[in-house]
């Protein structure tokens, strides 16, 4: 069984992966950049994705992921990349190996997700940076819809959707207690930026929402939401009168002392 609800095996993945993609990576990797690593640094990037954040001609980078093949074929032939199948929730990882260890939206989806830190803050070699991007999924709006209705279903579908993933074992508030994980986990000089956007009919955003609704369509069918209701919101999605705000997305960063 995955151990996520949102399968980066599952065919809707590739469009979730190009969403996430167009909506967060300029924000992602300024905020990379702000850690000053050199382009020589010994780099880990932890449930890769689609692969985008792991892109640097120089410098040796270890992309894992549970369910490797699309990095593989979108990594598989950059000789500074390695792409290994890891579950970091179970498997070991090398103790003071790197100087920066970075995650986006994998802790949100760990029951370990504190475990986990330790772990990565244990990859890290003295002085090496540890940053996160997590969402706090406890702030989208509707910002625009045609009437009153469309912007409840929305809510109600998206209520459901949060549930499932709360019953896979996700806190889809994690990003707002990130900042604090880190504190508690010893790393210093943490700080932390929260980037957020509108996400009208047919945008990427919107497009992020259909894939996640589509693909955990059978869990959030039932009781007040109809096939004809999902329906709808889909549609919706593709509205430009429709708009909603994007997750935030929380990136802190924090640093093992030396």
């Amino acid at each position: 069984m995955p151990r996520y609800a949102l399968d980066n095996a599952a065919h809707e993945a590739a469009d979730r992966f190009l969403a996430l993609e167009a909506c967060y990576d300029g924000a992602t990797c300024e905020f990379l950049r702000q850690t000053g690593i050199s382009p020589g640094s010994r780099c880990l990037e932890i449930g890769g994705g689609g692969g985008s954040k792991a892109v640097g001609p120089r410098g040796r980078v270890t992309v894992t992921d549970v369910a490797p093949a699309y990095l593989e074929r979108t990594l598989g032939d950059r000789p500074n990349i390695d792409v290994l199948r890891h579950d970091v929730a179970a498997d070991p990882l090398p103790e003071a190996r790197f100087d920066l260890v970075h995650a986006r939206l994998v802790l949100l989806h760990l029951p370990e997700r504190l475990k986990v830190l330790r772990k990565l803050v244990a990859a890290l070699r003295p002085g090496g940076w540890l940053v996160l991007d997590e969402f706090d999924c406890g702030w989208t709006p509707v910002l625009s819809a045609p009437d009153d209705a469309d912007a409840a279903l929305f809510d109600l579908v998206h209520a459901r959707f949060l549930a499932a993933l709360t019953d896979a074992g996700a806190d889809v508030l994690w990003g707002r207690k990130t900042y604090g994980a880190f504190v508690g986990a010893g790393l210093t000089e943490v700080s932390s930026t929260t980037f957020a956007m509108a996400w009208p009919g047919g945008s990427a955003g919107a497009s992020l929402h259909r894939a996640n609704t589509s693909q955990l369509a059978e869990r959030i069918l039932g009781g007040e939401i109809t096939r004809e209701r999902l329906d709808r919101l889909w549609r919706l999605l593709a509205d430009p009168a429709f708009a909603v705000g994007s997750y935030p997305l929380v990136s802190v960063r924090g640093r093992r002392g030396r």
